[in-house]
């Protein structure tokens, strides 16, 4: 049986160039501290993707991308097709369950300071990514084509018309017209299943490639005592170790999910009315709530420019910098004004975030 294992693997070394592989499953470790736990939510966001992919392969085969037929279609998965509200809520669950789970990946790898050189491409990509997974939640919501997602998108789009310049442009791009219409439908359903995977596929590959390579950060502050012999070096083997930890990461995600969609299972509403009237208290999803009650403070005039053009310059300026935090914190290793700036900005942040996200909810 061992020759015969041998026999397989060499075989398969020499046709496909596994022993790469194998010497790098071998030697690749993992740093072990106090804060290794985080180093598991970029595993798991990762996995919540591959569900989001294959649900939304799964509800391909029903959904008819049409202002007639869209809401009818999601309507048939929800009340024929056997299991057909399952897979739906775990597609809706999973996106949101992403979003959260990237947005502690991100806060956990800024206060780690990883960004730290040689890793800055590493926070430039994942921070794309970042991006794109908006996208995708903003483009997949008006999927269903009921009266929430009309009206919420009818609002996100008028909000991109604010950009100076191309706002106008920036608008009748997404909506395929100068009004929310089936076309908008059509053309969010271009970007949700096609445009917007190709692009994240290529990001993905980039930034697990950067992280193979470069390895996972240590902290600052882990390093210091490393350096100083207060605390030894640790670490574990990629494989199995680091890998099967990251598989339980896997089943409690996947345990949440099945629970999340089973006891709440996402609601349709009601099919989209584009001559009705927008209901009362509508909001966006939750990880736009921020900036959402952030421009109903604002007041209509600041001085000359527009309370809304101006809020949206200001998010414009903050995601930004937050991208090329690796270039403005050179000092990210060590005690200087700079990092202990960015590490309050950090904080500043994620108050702001979880403060007005609640009060937009009151």
């Amino acid at each position: 049986m061992a020759d015969l294992k041998r026999r397989t693997l060499d075989w398969l070394n020499e046709r496909l160039g596994g022993e790469g592989i194998e010497e790098f499953l071998r030697h690749k470790r993992v740093p072990l501290h106090r804060h290794t736990i985080w180093y598991y939510f970029g595993g798991i966001a990762l996995f919540l993707f591959v569900i989001q992919v294959l649900t939304g392969i799964l509800l391909l085969m029903y959904y008819r991308p049409t202002a007639s037929g869209a809401f009818e279609s999601v309507q048939f998965i929800m009340t024929q097709v056997k299991f057909g509200w399952l897979i739906r809520s775990i597609h809706s669950w999973s996106a949101n369950l992403m979003i959260f789970i990237i947005f502690v990946h991100m806060f956990s790898v800024f206060f780690m300071k990883a960004y730290r050189k040689p890793r800055e491409l590493t926070w430039v990509s994942g921070m794309l990514l970042f991006f794109l997974v908006l996208a995708f939640g903003f483009s997949g919501y008006l999927l269903p084509w009921n009266t929430l997602a009309f009206f919420a998108t009818k609002v996100g789009t008028d909000m991109a018309g604010f950009v100076p310049i191309f706002g106008k442009w920036i608008m009748v791009f997404l909506r395929g017209g100068n009004q929310v219409t089936g076309a908008t439908l059509t053309r969010f359903f271009g970007f949700h299943v096609a445009v917007l995977p190709g692009i994240a596929t290529m990001l993905i590959a980039f930034h697990l490639l950067l992280v193979q390579k470069l390895g996972m950060s240590v902290p600052p502050g882990v390093e210091r005592k490393i350096k100083a012999g207060v605390e030894p070096e640790r670490s574990m083997p990629f494989f199995p170790n680091f890998l099967l930890r990251d598989i339980l990461g896997w089943y409690g995600a996947l345990g949440a999910l099945g629970a999340l969609a089973a006891i709440f299972p996402w609601e349709l509403g009601t099919k989209a009315n584009p001559f009705g009237s927008a209901p009362a208290g509508i909001h966006p999803e939750w990880y736009f709530l921020f900036m959402f009650q952030t421009l109903k403070y604002l007041p209509s005039k600041v001085f000359f420019i527009d309370g809304e053009l101006l809020g949206l310059m200001l998010f414009g300026v903050a995601g930004a910098i937050w991208v090329v935090v690796p270039f403005l914190d050179y000092k990210a290793g060590g005690f200087g004004r700079v990092t202990r700036f960015f590490t309050g900005l950090g904080i500043f942040a994620l108050g702001y975030i979880i403060v007005f996200s609640c009060l937009a909810l009151l």
